[in-house]
């Protein structure tokens, strides 16, 4: 089971740190993502990285975004600096077991995750 934390309110500008951690059982996936889904729109993906801690980020939160992983805590974490409002959704923490690269993964996207978090609430404000 994932279960995502760290949610909240944040300014343009300001940053958070939301974080995902598996219980139950071994860290043993071996890729893992953000996505998030704002009202009214399609869940994407944010952020991956895979087992090698290669790691790949959507166009509209590169250079501000950064997702790493500890697998001995078995916690998943992703950085959010100068986020803007339209960054504004829920996010969720995924998980594969298919041996694919973050890039591969970043782009099939949810199919590829049978493991999910239900949710953090992310609000920016301006």
């Amino acid at each position: 089971q994932l279960v995502e934390s760290g949610g909240g309110s944040v300014q343009a500008g300001g940053s958070l740190r939301l974080s995902c951690t598996a219980s139950g059982g071994t860290y043993s996936f071996y890729t893992v993502a953000w996505f998030r889904q704002s009202s009214g729109k399609e869940r994407e993906v944010v952020a991956t990285i895979d087992n090698d801690d290669w790691t790949d980020y959507a166009e509209s939160v590169k250079g501000r975004f950064s997702i790493t992983q500890d697998s001995a805590k078995n916690t998943l974490s992703l950085e959010m600096n100068s986020p803007k409002s339209a960054d504004t959704a829920t996010y969720f923490c995924a998980a594969a077991s298919a041996r694919l690269s973050a890039i591969l993964a970043l782009t099939i996207g949810m199919a590829v995750f049978e493991a999910w978090g239900k949710g953090t609430q992310v609000t920016v404000s301006s």
